[in-house]
């Protein structure tokens, strides 16, 4: 049997040749509110090199850097929700909101939006509690343990209090504006 073939040499219905280009990074969106979690990334991505290279290289490794690079992978998760709340970005099952009314989808909307803001700061209180209470230091170098918390805790205010923003936003948009902003964040920007 045969593969019929076009006069390009590939088989019939073969897509074309397939590019592979970078789209332009754009940092538009970039505020100082992201920077604490971009330091982190950069100081974990320090952390991890420095293990690697001391281990691999040089086979003797720094006792220090797998207990900091686990803390400092805690900091980087929770700045990073900070970017992911400022933008109002975070997941969500969108299934819902394409098949309500518009009335019930806003208030279904403005519902999850109290909710989160209210964990997010609930979650920061307990943070708060749990750094006041550690009395510990890490087991590899004399830092107090309360600094993690202490970061998280302020992390999770940080996001209660776009949260914040998002939900005092949401009630004042009409249903129809509301569900298609949330239409248009659910997307993905490169969808073609």
């Amino acid at each position: 049997m045969t593969n019929p073939k076009s006069e390009s040499g590939r088989a019939n219905g073969a897509p074309p040749t397939i590019e592979f280009t970078d789209p332009e990074v754009n940092i538009d969106d970039f505020r100082y509110s992201d920077l604490p979690g971009l330091l982190a990334l950069w100081l974990l991505a320090a952390i991890v090199f420095l293990q690697f290279f001391t281990r691999y290289v040089l086979n003797d490794s720094l006792a220090w850097t797998e207990e900091i690079a686990r803390y400092v992978l805690i900091i980087v998760a929770y700045f990073g929700a900070i970017s992911v709340t400022r933008r109002g970005t975070h997941i969500f099952l969108e299934f819902f909101y394409r098949y309500l009314p518009p009335k019930f989808g806003k208030f279904l909307a403005v519902a999850m939006e109290a909710l989160s803001t209210g964990f997010y700061a609930y979650l920061s209180y307990l943070a708060v509690i749990l750094a006041l209470k550690t009395r510990t230091k890490m087991a590899s170098i004399e830092i107090p343990k309360s600094l993690l918390y202490w970061g998280v805790a302020a992390a999770l205010a940080a996001m209660a209090a776009f949260s914040l923003y998002w939900l005092i936003r949401k009630i004042k948009q009409t249903p129809e504006d509301l569900l298609r902003e949330m239409a248009e964040h659910s997307v993905p920007a490169n969808s073609d």
